[in-house]
């Protein structure tokens, strides 16, 4: 029987001649074993960061609205991009009589919520907003000098007017005192610091639809309305992106503009349809 030290002798020497034997087969399995370790390592520091690159998104209701129908298109923005932060703005909401209040001082109400958010995200944000609220979101984005709203989404939005009587023209020019300044239709002093501050965007995302129901005529969600004998007139031949008086245009051209239109879906239910999310939405949320 051998001793112990006998015992350990070969033991060593049994080790060293597998060493030598396989060693170098070792050596290569330790250094593939390290690069795919590596590898993997990297992927999961290049998902981590695409997760925690999300920027945060800003949803604005329209009109009667309340946070709570939101709640619905915040899961699916979860879903789509987990851990991403979603703010539902509060204020003017419900169905009281405080969403019918002038515009220009629901666009200061919202701004006042909006600003601390984009201030906080030095990444930037994107703006999700619906019907009414949009309008509000596009004033906000004229009157905010360096915000850093990457992507505008415009949904279901009455953004070249909701019909009322398109032959009256002058009136409406000469007494609507947030629609017709927005859109260039009467010359406002201060509308080539907005343009400058609207053009700060990277994405103007619209998105309606021939079902609406509420929005009339429907692609006014695109910048259509009417002319004074009632025939749509689409955006590009509108006057106000014709002479670029707000920056249409010029998204255009550089090529920032994307239109998204789904039949099939009433006004209250764009913000329900998953398929309206996943077409129209989910892949500006990045």
């Amino acid at each position: 029987m051998q001793t112990k030290a006998q015992q350990m002798t070969t033991l060593s020497t049994t080790l060293a001649r597998k060493h030598r034997c396989c060693g170098g087969r070792e050596m290569k399995s330790l250094q593939t074993i390290r690069a795919v370790s590596l590898l993997l390592l990297l992927l999961l520091l290049l998902m981590g960061a695409h997760i925690d690159g999300y920027k945060p998104v800003i949803l604005v209701h329209g009109l009667f609205d309340r946070p709570q129908n939101y709640e619905i298109l915040t899961e699916f923005i979860k879903q789509a991009h987990p851990d991403t932060e979603v703010h539902v703005i509060s204020v003017y909401n419900g169905t009281t009589m405080r969403s019918l209040r002038p515009l220009w001082r629901q666009v200061r109400g919202f701004e006042e919520k909006i600003k601390p958010i984009m201030e906080k995200s030095p990444d930037g944000v994107h703006l999700l907003c619906f019907s009414q609220g949009a309008l509000i979101c596009r004033a906000i984005l004229y009157k905010t000098a360096h915000h850093n709203v990457d992507t505008f989404i415009s949904l279901a939005s009455p953004q070249a007017g909701q019909y009322g009587d398109p032959h009256q023209g002058p009136r409406y020019r000469n007494n609507n005192y947030f629609l017709a300044r927005i859109n260039g239709d009467r010359p406002d002093p201060k509308m080539k610091v907005w343009k400058e501050n609207f053009l700060r965007i990277k994405k103007l995302v619209l998105i309606g639809g021939p079902d609406d129901g509420a929005i009339t005529p429907w692609q006014s969600s695109l910048f259509g309305f009417y002319d004074e004998e009632e025939n749509v007139v689409e955006m590009k031949d509108q006057n106000f992106y014709k002479e670029d008086l707000f920056g249409l245009k010029t998204l255009d051209d550089r090529g920032d503009i994307s239109t998204c239109v789904h039949s099939g879906v009433y006004h209250t239910r764009w913000t329900y349809n998953r398929t309206v999310f996943n077409d129209c939405i989910e892949k500006w949320l990045t």
